[in-house]
């Protein structure tokens, strides 16, 4: 594949389009917006540009059509697979000054919103008038709102409120030829032709430059409560979740962690996790506008554990402690990846098949060597596993963990289960999409990705196992 170059000409061209101040090419830039949070990679784009307008990106993009400059569009930089990484330089697109909450309407529930807007000022926005946007990353402090729907993220409260794709009614975007589409309408019915705006969702950049989004809506729930339950192996814990659900009790949250990971969140937290020397936990919240419905619930929930003989259950109800035990949850992530070298997986299976999951994850590290430690979203079967290099060297361990995740990944796949739930496919785990994807559902996705993007400008290096391979990381 070649690309064209990016010339001291077409720099000031696309100066002229954004402002100087707006075209970054010093190294330290470079740098900067060269990684995200996917291990230790880095590869810097050649310029930054950061537009203002669906305009502004039209003209960059009829621009960067006509010269054949590929183009990495860039959110918050939180991504986990290498998504927004420049892996054959160009031009890095950050949506960040793309950031305005443009409407909330709320006679009909709906939200317009850029896709630099941050997920937690959304959040925050809409609660405060009684509204709720439940898709809530880990990251929502800092993830934009484009980034979430260019992975189509979930979040602890996927389980009962569905994932970012479940609350895009349509957007604006424009295609690599510089073109503007819009995609949906506002209304919550839509057979009007193909559904475009699913296509988009979830694409993570390579088939459109999101530049506006009209989100769906639902009231704030009134009353929520947390309950922490405390067993002695992860795997007991794990083999709870399905009968919860078959009780006719469908929690808010409901996440899982083992001891290691707990363990490593209250040290960097300084905080410290009630029943925190326990094998493993279950955190699970339950919400509704009754205080009655979430007695029920948990009446239900205490019924089912007593067949499963937790070590403890902690119920809380005051808003401190319920933030206090969440904040602890949602640092377990960062906590993890402070400890060595890892690379961290996104295998989701149903939730019946966890615990066998769980204990075929444990097995393959096991024999590899490898330490492993889980946590995530039992409510819906997504399990975060982080491989941790302690003693390897690089070149071995890279050998190693390879092995090691194309057999977790069969497994996932063996259990009726795939390779991403949230995170994305992206540059690190593109090698290993023919484990879960079949070569005729490729070959349409790759002719998909052609009709939009027949140059292959737009986010090249991602998703596609077996495109040109990218420069070395510079």
């Amino acid at each position: 594949m070649r690309y064209g170059t990016l010339t001291e000409d077409l720099a000031a061209q696309l100066r002229a389009i954004v402002g100087s101040d707006h075209v970054l090419d010093d190294q330290e830039s470079r740098a900067r917006y060269g990684h995200d949070e996917t291990e230790s990679l880095s590869f810097p784009p050649d310029l930054v540009i950061r537009p203002r307008t669906t305009d502004e990106i039209s003209r960059i993009m009829k621009l960067a059509s006509a010269h054949r400059i590929p183009v990495t569009p860039r959110g918050g930089g939180t991504g986990l697979s290498g998504g927004a990484l420049a892996v054959y330089g160009g031009i890095g697109l950050s949506f960040e000054r793309m950031n305005s909450i443009l409407e909330i309407d709320r006679a009909n529930l709906q939200a317009v919103v850029e896709p630099g807007v941050i997920t937690q000022t959304l959040h925050e926005k809409v609660e405060a008038l009684g509204l709720f946007y439940p898709p809530d990353p880990a990251s929502r402090g800092s993830s934009h709102i484009g980034g979430n729907l260019a992975e189509c993220a979930g979040g602890p409260r996927a389980s009962k409120y569905g994932v970012t794709g479940d609350y895009v009614l349509g957007l604006q975007a424009v295609i690599a030829d510089g073109s503007t589409i819009r995609t949906g309408a506002r209304v919550l019915k839509n057979v009007a032709g193909y559904d475009l705006t699913s296509l988009i969702v979830g694409s993570e950049g390579t088939l459109a430059l999101v530049t506006e989004i009209t989100l769906r809506l639902i009231p704030l729930p009134r009353h929520r409560r947390v309950i922490l339950v405390a067993f002695k192996t992860l795997e007991e814990a794990s083999a709870v979740v399905a009968g919860i659900f078959q009780q006719g009790i469908t929690p808010s949250a409901l996440e899982f962690m083992e001891r290691a990971a707990v363990s490593i969140a209250e040290e960097r937290l300084g905080k410290k996790f009630p029943n925190g020397e326990a094998g493993a936990q279950l955190f699970l919240e339950v919400d509704g506008n009754s205080p009655e419905s979430l007695d029920h619930d948990i009446a239900g929930i205490a019924a089912l554990l007593e067949h499963h003989t937790p070590l403890d259950i902690l119920v809380a109800q005051e808003h401190q402690k319920m933030e206090d035990v969440w904040a602890l949850r949602r640092g377990i992530g960062e906590a993890v990846k402070s400890i060595a070298p890892y690379k961290e997986e996104d295998t989701v299976v149903p939730r019946s098949r966890l615990p066998e999951l769980v204990r075929g994850v444990k097995e393959i590290c096991r024999r590899y060597n490898i330490t492993s430690i889980c946590y995530g979203h039992a409510g819906d079967g997504n399990v975060h596993v982080n491989l941790l290099n302690e003693h390897l060297e690089e070149q071995q361990w890279q050998k190693t963990a390879d092995r090691a995740v194309r057999e977790i990944f069969a497994l996932t796949v063996a259990l009726g289960g795939t390779i991403s739930g949230e995170h994305g496919i992206g540059y690190s785990q593109k090698s290993y999409l023919p484990i879960g994807i079949g070569p005729g559902e490729l070959g349409l996705m790759r002719e998909i990705k052609k009709l939009f993007d027949p140059l292959g400008i737009l986010n090249p290096g991602k998703i596609f196992p077996d495109e040109e391979p990218p420069p070395l990381p510079r």
